[in-house]
């Protein structure tokens, strides 16, 4: 392996704080699997089980989440470097929520869990690494539960898209009918179609059949 790669490696999370000297010993006793991924391929599904740490060394990929019985989808896009849901490896349900798939053209490295815990975990910055990625996580996620979803109709839809992403920045994606928005944001077709609309016209929202796609969330939730 070359010394791009060590660089490489060293900016991913879990990594980062190692040194040049621990991180060749590790990669001496753990077996990395390197796969290149066309556009549009599956690179992991929802309801898999999590057997394995995924890291995205390059390119960009989408991740799919639907709800229950799928009455809407949410799409959001992540680029390299990224860790492909740690929280999924240990706790009450080991199986990937969301469908991820390259956008692109993408390079990723994976890390059987056996090799996670045999091997990784015996590097305390690794373990606090780990556990800060997963704390961090839910601490976002206690937040949204506790924010108030209140103030007009195109606040809520706003509160509402931010509230089933990871990341309250970027491209984001949320496939569902407009009768089944309303009746989530406690309202009527006819208003949250008003409400869409001037976001449209604002240039927050672009609007398809079925969709909203959000180019930047961070200008629609301010």
């Amino acid at each position: 392996m070359d010394y791009s790669m060590f660089d490489t490696l060293l900016q991913l999370p879990l990594f980062q704080g190692l040194s040049l000297e621990d991180l060749t010993n590790i990669l001496a006793k753990v077996k990395l699997q390197f796969a290149k991924w066309k556009a549009g391929t599956t690179i992991a599904r929802r309801d898999d089980p999590c057997n394995q740490l995924i890291f995205l060394l390059k390119g960009e990929i989408s991740a799919t989440t639907p709800a229950a019985e799928n009455l809407y989808q949410c799409v959001e896009h992540y680029e390299a470097p990224y860790l492909v849901e740690p929280q999924a490896m240990f706790g009450m349900n080991t199986r990937y929520v969301s469908t991820y798939t390259a956008k692109e053209t993408a390079d990723t490295v994976s890390i059987a869990k056996s090799f996670v815990t045999g091997e990784l975990f015996k590097y305390e910055i690794f373990r606090l690494n780990y556990i800060n990625i997963v704390s961090n996580r839910a601490q976002t996620l206690r937040r949204r539960l506790w924010t108030p979803n209140n103030g007009d109709v195109g606040e809520r839809i706003a509160r509402f898209i931010a509230n089933r992403v990871e990341r309250p920045y970027g491209e984001k994606l949320l496939k569902i009918k407009m009768e089944d928005l309303a009746r989530i944001v406690n309202d009527t077709r006819l208003n949250v179609s008003h409400a869409l609309n001037a976001m449209q016209d604002k240039g927050l929202v672009e609007l398809h059949r079925g969709e909203i796609a959000v180019p930047h969330l961070e200008d629609l939730i301010g």
